[in-house]
């Protein structure tokens, strides 16, 4: 009887993976929704529709895109996390859902055990910009600057607990500097008031700003990434400005809920890759100031790791809580 049974369990088994085999490979048979957690029009929404787009087309189904904003990005991360496992739900997960799993007390979500990684879409590096009338033209000047007026240096971010605020936080830390965070409602708020002078200083997103610093409204200064971007190569890092280790941006990445089958993920992450390699693609990111990634899930799930341990540090060495 054991032995009938443990036949049966086996048969049971083999069955089951070769439906979950079957279904994989027929995969996909309806449209997929990737949530976007953030409101139309930002840089989130703008990279998640260029990348369904082309998915829309490697995977032979429509990729719609549904923005479901609120709790900075929580809420909509939080209802992908609870989605059925079968690759018709996908998040575009972005470096302020890394920031939560430590700045948010409970996010309603687990960035590593609740999502199986797909691929790093693509990275934005910050633009550290300053208001003209100030009389500094880069990063040692405004360390200067600060130095000599303490306490009177105001920096804006479009949210608490943003990569733009905890750059600034980061940039305090590393230069012994006192700024005060001024925090807006969206990255537009603030940069207007930037250009504006009522604050001296914010790094933010490329797409947001960096039309004002070529206008010539805002002074760029440095840029976030580990290389110069090619948005405005004349730019130095702050690496090159004399902060070694200064890497903060926005990332965006394509999750799926955790459990959904490997043989799933890998044909969505080599649709991903695939539409990375594209020239058109490449050229409309390029235009968002970002640069491509397209790595492995194992890669990808190595990075997140990382951003968390990063971010967690920056934000225990500045203290910053939400507001």
């Amino acid at each position: 009887m054991k032995h009938l049974a443990r036949l049966a369990y086996l048969f049971c088994a083999l069955a089951c993976l070769a439906a979950t085999n079957a279904a994989a490979q027929a995969y996909p048979t309806r449209p997929i929704h990737l949530i976007v957690p953030f409101p139309p029009g930002g840089v989130t929404d703008i990279v998640g529709r260029i990348i369904a787009q082309r998915l829309s087309e490697g995977l032979g189904q429509q990729v719609v895109v549904e923005n479901r904003g609120g709790g900075n990005g929580s809420i909509g991360a939080a209802l992908a996390s609870k989605a059925t496992p079968d690759g018709y739900t996908l998040l575009m997960g972005t470096a302020t859902h890394a920031i939560n799993a430590t700045f948010m007390p409970n996010p309603g979500f687990d960035l590593e055990k609740d999502f199986a990684p797909v691929s790093l879409v693509a990275s934005v590096p910050l633009l550290l910009a300053v208001n003209p009338s100030m009389p500094v033209t880069d990063v040692k000047l405004l360390v200067a600057y600060a130095k000599a007026n303490p306490g009177k240096l105001n920096f804006a971010s479009g949210s608490t607990g943003s990569a733009s605020h905890l750059a600034g936080e980061m940039l305090k830390s590393a230069a012994g500097i006192q700024m005060t965070h001024i925090p807006y409602k969206g990255g537009g708020p603030a940069v207007q008031d930037l250009i504006a002078g009522h604050v001296g200083l914010m790094f933010e997103n490329m797409p947001s700003i960096l039309p004002h610093v070529q206008a010539g409204r805002l002074r760029g200064i440095a840029t976030t990434g580990p290389k110069r971007s090619a948005a405005i190569p004349e730019l130095p890092t702050m690496i090159e400005s004399g902060f070694p280790g200064f890497e903060a941006g926005s990332w965006y990445g394509i999750f799926a809920p955790a459990g959904t089958p490997p043989e799933i993920v890998d044909r969505i992450h080599a649709e991903v890759v695939k539409a990375l390699k594209n020239p058109e693609m490449q050229k409309q990111l390029s235009a968002q100031g970002a640069d491509p990634i397209g790595n492995s899930p194992q890669e990808f799930a190595a990075f997140i790791h990382g951003e968390i341990a990063k971010w967690a540090q920056v934000i225990k060495t500045s203290g910053a809580k939400p507001e």
